[in-house]
């Protein structure tokens, strides 16, 4: 990244510390039973999404990759949803990137959403697997984290759903490619065209989610899950791991450079403008495709 750049989003975001100041916590990390208990800890806005979100699943990433304490990671939230998406009222959101020109807004935005890739891969492929307990809203990038798991537990309330073209983006990190891959082209389409919410039994049917619980059963399932993994050796699960998703991945990097450009070529547009507004005001968009 150029020195300008850097300087730009670390109006946003500090790209380059690894600090989190007290009360800006959006994660929290707990090792207990060689379990790395990494939790989405903004319950008041319902664990929304942003800049500095991501930043934070980057450096615990960095923090678990090498730590042989932790054998799985639970990934979990508190509060009644998992994450409901993008915190679409915070300055501290995805639509602060500025420019001198249109053409320089939209490398800017490549640039930082190439940046988040770059975090949500870290999580991605950590040696150790990961399994997602989810809960009530899990919406756009709320989806594509728990999509990023290796084995999702959810409870029978959760509501998954990419509704990003319903404010006038594209989908942002991947979600849509995980979708098809699990799922099936003609699914990831429909949710990401649509942005149609789905319910747990559906995402389970889907093979989106491997396990339905009850609410009241959603951490102990999901914790038991993490512990039989957990129970074994970690040297043959981590390959496993690997072997699956160089499978599963393959063709992933290509197609996630081309997320990253629509992305940016999207929110930069006046679409995307309109549809943040309405969004914020609870009211329909109207959208002019420019």
């Amino acid at each position: 990244m150029s020195e300008m750049w850097v300087r730009r989003l670390i109006l946003m975001i500090d790209t380059i510390g690894t600090d989190i100041p007290e009360g800006e916590e959006r994660l929290r990390l707990e090792v207990e039973d060689g379990l790395g208990i990494l939790t989405l800890c903004h319950p008041a806005k319902l664990n929304a999404w942003s800049w500095e979100s991501t930043r934070q699943l980057g450096i615990f990433a960095d923090r678990i990759r090498f730590d042989d304490s932790i054998r799985v990671v639970l990934l979990r939230a508190e509060g009644r949803a998992f994450c409901a998406g993008i915190d679409v009222t915070s300055l501290n959101g995805f639509g602060a990137i500025d420019g001198r020109s249109g053409s320089e807004r939209t490398r800017n935005y490549y640039e930082g959403l190439r940046w988040v890739h770059e975090r949500f891969r870290t999580f991605a492929r950590l040696p150790q697997p990961v399994v997602a307990a989810v809960q009530g809203y899990c919406l756009g990038f709320g989806f594509e984290l728990a999509l990023m798991a290796d084995v999702r537990v959810a409870a029978d309330d959760a509501v998954f759903a990419l509704p990003e073209a319903q404010i006038g983006v594209a989908v942002d990190a991947g979600g849509d490619l995980r979708i098809a891959r699990d799922a099936g082209a003609g699914w990831a389409k429909l949710l990401s065209l649509t942005g149609r919410r789905i319910d747990a039994a559906t995402a389970e049917r889907l093979r989106l989610v491997q396990l339905v619980v009850p609410g009241d059963e959603l951490t102990k399932a999901a914790r038991e899950v993490a512990a039989e993994i957990a129970a074994n050796a970690p040297l043959a699960v981590q390959g496993i791991k690997r072997g699956i998703d160089a499978y599963a991945d393959a063709g992933m990097e290509a197609a996630l450079d081309r997320v990253a450009m629509n992305a940016a070529i999207t929110l930069t547009s006046e679409d995307s403008r309109a549809g943040y507004a309405a969004k914020g005001e609870r009211r329909a968009a109207v959208f002019d495709g420019k």
